[in-house]
């Protein structure tokens, strides 16, 4: 049960960074993303905290984004591994850029933070 329930905080969270609103926040971002943050992006970048906080707001059209598949692993009492597959949507509720997904998420005093998120393309999912 423990799991389930960490399962939904942290699917949560990862969900919330895929919409406009927290997308827009840096100060959101700020308290969702760890200090030592670090992504590799699926176009293969390596971004750090302050890339994220400096380039997420600006963008003038955050894609629509489809998630599924969430798994979470327990890493340790105060560490988990969230994966999933993610793709985009286009404005005729097609999917495209379809990826793999992983973060690893880190509980502290206040609150879960991610602290690495890697992307890689993959193919199509099955809806």
């Amino acid at each position: 049960m423990e799991n389930l329930s960490l399962l939904a905080t942290l699917r949560e969270l990862e969900c919330k960074l895929h919409q406009p609103e927290c997308r827009r926040d840096r100060e959101r971002l700020a308290q969702l993303l760890a200090p030592d943050f670090r992504e590799f992006g699926r176009s293969g970048a390596s971004y750090t905290r302050s890339d994220t906080l400096m380039l997420l707001p600006t963008d003038p059209e955050p894609p629509q984004v489809h998630a599924q598949d969430f798994a979470v692993q327990k890493l340790s009492d105060s560490i988990a591994l969230l994966t999933y597959r993610d793709a985009h949507v286009n404005l005729s509720g097609e999917l495209f850029r379809h990826t793999n997904r992983s973060s690893i998420w880190r509980l502290d005093s206040s609150g879960w933070q991610m602290v690495f998120h890697q992307g890689t393309p993959t193919d199509p999912m099955l809806s």
